[in-house]
């Protein structure tokens, strides 16, 4: 069972992957501090204990609550995850993840390789019961704060059965976490009509009709910003598409905002300006993000993070723990295939 909500007087056992991301475990390191000084956490420092020492010794950690646990090596972007794994059988995310397997930590945080921390989420803490895979989601654009998107890349085809498991996942992250109630569920099409989309679009329609989820048809793109739904659903092929694409107007519109103000504003102001900008288009960079679907808390961030996304992403960990989601979101969704699918008369989950 997750650790359930204690009113914070216990604290949040946090494995965290200090060699993960573009700036482990600098960056790491200086976040995990900073995060054991401003919340009541128990951070465990996972990664290549020289480097990983070398940076602690840059702080003054007296009284703090930080440990490191020895691993060797990290799982790279451009390393197949599997093959990575049995190769590295000690990789910073593989011993973080067996952590939280012992219950020797409550959750993991990991900007590493997406693949990587899936891979051995997957395999070390198992799947949902009536899951067939993971998924991502949450979240991820400062505009629409309340609009939940899944999957965002984890899968790049999907049944939709699995589209209505993951859209379960989605209502209980936006209901329990978020505070939305009764969330309304949407899937993402070229065209609100049942009959737009391609097959995998109107075939899950038919699905999600049959559903208990308060489905409300299909959005478009424009619709992240209209509130008709707050919970939109897609593949991970698209949907991982989307929020790149917004990540990278977002920094162009910045570039551009920068380069038109030069004139008008001090350089203070206009660099405050454009990291508002990168913010409202980009939410999963900032706060990190659930891996759904997963036996065991899991938290994931962007590859680039820095300290201060790094302390975001562990508060979002801790409050993720306190709210017990992971055994909320199994709850829910054992409830959701235990009930017949009216359309196609079978469980939601084949």
């Amino acid at each position: 069972m997750q650790k359930q909500s204690d009113n914070g007087t216990s604290p949040v056992r946090v494995a965290l992957d200090a060699m993960g991301g573009d700036h482990g475990p600098v960056e790491t390191v200086k976040g995990a501090v900073l995060a054991a000084k401003s919340a009541n956490v128990e951070m465990i420092l996972v990664g290549d204990q020289g480097p990983v020492e070398a940076e602690l010794a840059k702080y003054d950690t007296n009284g703090l609550a930080i440990r490191l646990v020895p691993s060797v090596d990290k799982i790279r972007d451009d390393e197949h995850p599997l093959q990575a794994m049995r190769s590295k059988p000690n990789a910073s995310v593989v011993v973080a993840t067996r952590l939280v397997k012992s219950g020797d930590a409550d959750v993991i945080v990991s900007m590493g390789s997406t693949g990587g921390s899936m891979a051995s989420a997957v395999l070390t803490l198992g799947l949902m019961q009536g899951l067939e895979r993971p998924c991502l989601g949450g979240p991820f654009l400062g505009l629409a704060p309340n609009t939940v998107l899944v999957d965002i890349g984890s899968n790049l085809d999907s049944r939709p059965g699995l589209l209505l498991n993951f859209a379960s996942l989605g209502v209980t992250w936006a209901r329990t976490y978020m505070g939305i109630d009764n969330p309304r569920v949407a899937l993402l099409s070229v065209g609100a009509e049942s009959t737009k989309g391609n097959r995998q679009v109107q075939e899950s329609h038919r699905v999600f009709e049959g559903s208990h989820l308060n489905f409300v048809g299909n959005v478009e793109g424009m619709d992240f910003f209209t509130e008709k739904a707050e919970v939109i659903i897609c593949d991970g092929f698209v949907g991982n598409i989307l929020i790149k694409f917004t990540e990278g107007l977002g920094a162009a519109f910045a570039a551009f905002a920068k380069k038109r103000l030069a004139t008008s504003l001090d350089d203070t102001t206009i660099d405050e300006f454009a990291a508002e900008l990168v913010q409202l288009t980009n939410r999963t960079r900032t706060n990190g993000g659930p891996l759904f679907g997963v036996n065991g808390p899991v938290i994931l961030g962007h590859g680039s993070s820095g300290a201060d996304e790094i302390l975001a992403a562990v508060n979002t960990s801790i409050r993720y723990v306190h709210l017990g989601m992971v055994d909320i979101m199994r709850q829910d969704l054992a409830r959701m295939n235990q009930t017949p699918n009216e359309t196609s008369g079978t469980g939601a989950g084949r």
